[in-house]
């Protein structure tokens, strides 16, 4: 996935993917995470917010399913039973 250059403390890059309706976002610590089920406007707030990192925290971070990428080999870490972990509600 193509993803943007953004300006941002926490945040290196970010994708999104509106068909399969993927975000993915690259942080400056070098890990890669995808987000899924992403409505396009989500993906549109984050990329308009005055800060990435904060819209990032309040409006992603535990409001999505996820998988963590490694960034060495781009592929996806199976860190449980299932690769994607679920936010509880």
């Amino acid at each position: 996935m193509k993803r943007i250059e953004v300006e941002s403390s926490m945040i290196r890059s970010v994708g999104y993917d509106a068909d399969s309706r993927t975000l993915e976002i690259e942080f400056n610590s070098g890990g890669i995470y995808q987000y899924f089920n992403m409505p396009p406007e989500e993906y549109e707030g984050l990329m308009k917010a005055e800060s990435h990192g904060r819209y990032f925290l309040a409006h992603i971070r535990d409001a999505y399913d996820y998988r963590r990428g490694s960034r060495p080999q781009r592929r996806w870490a199976v860190t449980r039973p299932s690769s994607v972990r679920r936010v509880r509600n």
